[in-house]
């Protein structure tokens, strides 16, 4: 995975700039890293310098729907480039409901993927993944066919334990976009079933609260919403006020947590969503609910 962060003191390009990759995924770009990029156009800058450092003989594959990639890409770019998530690229047929769907490249069949994961970006991820196996002379069949047996990797929706009913999950969730993709990727795996979504605003960019306020509407899908609020430089109850009566922001963990447990009820789904440990509150949680039916 790339790093926009800068390279060294004394050299405020970012790591990504030195790579010089035989296949470049551009999945999707926003404001992030608040701590050292002032604005989405500092970022745009950077994302520039990277593609036109890519060799011609190279391969860029590219979120055609992202407009911010899209801008970036139009600036200059002397690499071969194919888009995922539009019509003459590769994109994806409707999904079932256990996660399968059909792959095309330029609206021609290339096989149909059948895998547990469900939503729009582990759909984007796969299509990206096609593509950039093929490049290295995987035929789409075969990529198809391995994404298969996929099972997924740790911290994106990692189930940590299911206790009398209760499934609690482990998502690296941290940003606006992320929390919202994640949410719906859920909600179409469990229907109609309670969701009670937990944050961790850890990042720098979070808990500067660059993204604050698109926090709510990222996290209006859940049925219930909790907020850990310590160490933040805004409001946490004001940022979700527009979420009412479901949602609560508490900056002491064991009374959170305690909340938390006495909420949970058979057949809920927590998801919990941070870039850190969140202080084992997975575990902690499971603990406390297997005492407490």
């Amino acid at each position: 995975e790339a790093d926009e962060y800068d390279t060294a003191f004394f050299d405020k390009r970012s790591k990504f700039v030195h790579y010089q990759p035989r296949i470049a995924v551009l999945n999707n770009l926003e404001f992030d890293h608040a701590d050292i990029f002032p604005d989405l156009a500092a970022i745009e800058i950077q994302f520039h310098h990277f593609i036109r450092s890519i060799p011609a003989r190279a391969l860029i594959v590219t979120n055609g729907a992202d407009a911010n990639l899209e801008r970036v890409l139009a600036r200059g770019c002397w690499t071969p480039i194919e888009r995922f998530a539009v019509a003459d690229g590769w994109h994806a047929g409707p999904q079932g409901a256990q996660g399968a769907f059909d792959v095309l490249w330029q609206g021609t069949p290339q096989g149909r993927l059948e895998w547990p994961l469900l939503g729009v970006h582990n759909q984007l991820n796969a299509l990206a993944a096609i593509a950039a196996a093929r490049h290295c002379g995987v035929p789409p069949a075969v990529a198809i066919e391995a994404l298969g047996t996929f099972e997924n990797v740790k911290r994106r929706m990692e189930v940590k334990g299911v206790v009398n009913g209760v499934t609690v999950y482990d998502d690296f969730a941290h940003h606006p976009t992320a929390i919202a993709t994640t949410l719906a990727g859920l909600r179409a795996k469990v229907n109609g079933a309670r969701i009670i979504a937990v944050l961790e605003p850890r990042s720098n960019t979070m808990k500067l609260g660059v993204m604050k306020d698109e926090l709510a509407a990222s996290l209006a899908a859940a049925d219930e919403v909790y907020c850990y609020s310590a160490g933040l430089a805004w409001n946490a109850a004001a940022v979700f006020a527009p979420l009412g009566a479901k949602a609560v922001a508490c900056d002491d963990f064991e009374r959170l947590l305690a909340q938390l447990a006495a909420t949970v009820r058979r057949g809920d789904h927590v998801l919990i969503m941070s870039n850190g440990g969140f202080g084992g509150i997975h575990e902690k949680l499971l603990a406390r609910l297997a005492k407490s039916f």
